[in-house]
């Protein structure tokens, strides 16, 4: 009998499930079915047991087991399999230890508690357990490793697009790879990929989101938050990853067709915050302001300077008036 089908079935019933229902569609007994009920009551599941009529799920706890996330999943492929681990040092250095061992593409690692998390430029990102998500997806892209970076614009798209799903917060992207709600942080993705000179072996993409956290550090209050300080209430970790895993899969097979963004830009630019913004674009040795445009299919930045002329931004860092208290 299937955890998973378990909580999915319990999850999606409007009344009691009677215990002989459970045990003819599992083919197990009686004996079988109260022994998974009560293992999913231990890891946090408020379900009513009564008799003669059955079991009825009266309350999903917050937990990202990889029974509760693939219970909620509707990809073909993408976070399957989905690995949980309790503790560990980066979701990202985990996924390129099993990519190294051949783990499948479309694997998730999930943890519940990271202790050395790395953003870009290497800058440590901190997380707290049991309130936010730390995840890495695992891909194996038959494509030119000129192209992965533009794999990063994905995974923020799809996070932007399952929170929005989920929530109905107005969630944008800093390009390249920021998401954002109500001008502050609430996600960061670090893409790491191992290649050779024309072929890519793997690539991770690590995602880190601040979903329920109620506090920050003062020195970070005015450029971070979380989903849940924007909403008002706490919002299901589990819901939220399978909407992600959803959109990403979808983004990810469109993509695959031109190993560019030519199908995606223009969705990529209805979510992202820089474009008809003034911005500050800070290059090695210069800086200089102008008007973001968009992105092009290539994923550059495109942007229109103080005199007319138009950039190209592929790297560097770029302010956004209004964002992470840019005025």
């Amino acid at each position: 009998m299937k955890k998973t089908e378990l909580l999915k079935i319990l999850r999606e019933a409007k009344d009691y499930i009677s215990g002989q229902q459970l045990c003819e569609h599992f083919g197990v007994s009686r004996t079988a079915v109260w022994k998974m009920i009560h293992q999913l009551q231990e890891e946090g599941y408020k379900i009513e047991a009564v008799k003669n009529r059955g079991y009825r799920m009266r309350e999903i706890p917050d937990v990202i087991t990889a029974q509760e996330l693939v219970s909620r999943l509707k990809t073909k492929w993408m976070g399957r399999p989905c690995l949980y681990l309790e503790q560990v040092d980066s979701t990202n250095n985990y996924a390129k230890k099993i990519a190294e061992e051949g783990a499948l593409e479309g694997t998730l690692v999930v943890a519940r508690e990271q202790t050395a998390g790395r953003g870009r430029r290497g800058r440590s990102w901190t997380t707290l357990e049991d309130v936010n998500i730390m995840m890495t997806l695992l891909l194996r892209p038959k494509i030119r490793p000129d192209s992965a970076s533009r794999l990063t614009l994905l995974m923020a798209m799809a996070v932007a697009c399952g929170i929005r799903k989920v929530t109905g917060l107005e969630a944008l992207i800093k390009w390249p790879n920021d998401v954002v709600v109500d001008a502050k942080k609430v996600c960061g993705i670090l893409t790491e990929m191992n290649t050779e000179i024309d072929y890519i072996n793997y690539v991770v993409i690590g995602a880190g989101i601040n979903v329920n956290q109620k506090e920050f550090p003062t020195e970070i209050q005015d450029t971070a938050s979380s989903l849940c300080i924007a909403l008002g209430e706490n919002i299901s970790r589990a819901e939220l990853m399978a909407a992600v895993m959803e959109a990403l899969e979808r983004f990810y097979e469109i993509f695959l067709k031109t190993q560019d963004l030519t199908e995606l830009y223009q969705e990529y630019n209805t979510l992202c915050v820089n474009c008809g913004r003034q911005v500050r674009v800070l290059e090695p040795g210069h800086e200089y302001i102008g008007t973001a445009v968009g992105i092009n299919k290539n994923g550059e930045l495109i942007v229109r300077r103080e005199n007319g002329e138009q950039t190209l931004v592929y790297a560097g860092e770029v302010s956004v008036r209004g964002v992470y208290g840019y005025v």
